[in-house]
C-alpha cells in the first residue's frame, strides 16, 4: 500500500523518533512532518505502534493514511510536485 504519515508533534525528541521510524520503514520525507511511500500491512502496524509508544496522545496528532495508485495518479500537486520515486511497487529491503 501506499501510505502517507503527517505529524505535529510537541517534543523535539519524540517527533525525531518518529522520523526515524518513518525512515527505518522505508518511507521517504517529502515535508519536515511528511512522509511518504510504499509498505505492506504488517509494517504500517509495527510503524502505528512505535509512533503510539512515544507521543502524547493529550498534545500530539499523527494520521497515517492508506492511498491507491489510482488516488495517486489523480492527486493535484502544486509548486514543487510529488516525485512519482518515492512511491513504487518494487519491495524495499531494511539493513539494519
Amino acid at each position: 500500500m501506499i501510505l502517507w504519515v503527517l505529524y505535529d508533534i510537541e517534543n523535539d525528541k519524540a517527533r525525531t523518533k518518529v522520523s526515524k521510524f518513518c525512515q527505518q520503514a522505508g518511507l521517504s520525507r517529502v515535508q519536515y512532518s511528511v512522509f511518504l511511500g510504499t509498505i505492506d500491512h504488517d509494517r504500517k502496524d509495527t510503524l502505528a505502534l512505535q509512533i503510539e509508544e512515544v507521543i502524547n496522545p493529550e498534545l500530539d496528532k499523527v494520521y497515517m493514511l492508506p492511498m491507491s495508485r489510482d488516488e495517486v495518479r489523480e492527486a493535484t500537486c502544486l509548486g514543487q510536485a510529488l516525485d512519482q520515486n518515492l512511491v513504487t511497487d518494487r519491495v524495499q529491503s531494511l539493513f539494519f
